[in-house]
């Protein structure tokens, strides 16, 4: 794979739920997803085979992962192992990015991530 240089801004904002808003990008091993989260909006408890790391730029971030639960603010990181379950929920609007390992191929659909569609039509 050849290296590869983009500016976010150039790429198309997917609403994925109501007040998630998702920007994606692969690389050959890595998926990454800048979100843009009104406050208040939740994302549905889940649980997926990939690392996750969580970076929050902006906002404050409830997050609960294998039911611990901790409030992230800017700056912060959170690691998510592989198949741990864990859901989230913006306190304020937010921005963060997320990066999984290895390669989200489902986040490379055109209907964007359908696991946490499916995870938010489960708990209704």
């Amino acid at each position: 794979m050849q290296g590869a240089i983009f500016a976010w801004k150039d790429i198309e904002s997917q609403t994925v739920l109501p007040g998630l808003h998702a920007r994606f990008a692969h690389s050959g091993a890595m998926s990454f997803v800048l979100w843009t989260m009104e406050a208040g909006s939740p994302f549905p408890r889940h649980a997926h085979p990939h690392e996750q790391v969580v970076h929050l730029f902006e906002g404050e971030l409830e997050v609960t992962i294998e039911g611990a639960t901790t409030v992230l603010k800017p700056g912060m990181v959170a690691i998510i192992p592989p198949n741990a379950v864990h859901l989230g929920r913006a306190l304020t609007d937010c921005r963060l990015l997320d990066v999984f390992h290895p390669l989200r191929e489902d986040y490379m659909q055109n209907e964007g991530p359908n696991i946490l569609q499916a995870a938010a039509a489960a708990a209704r």
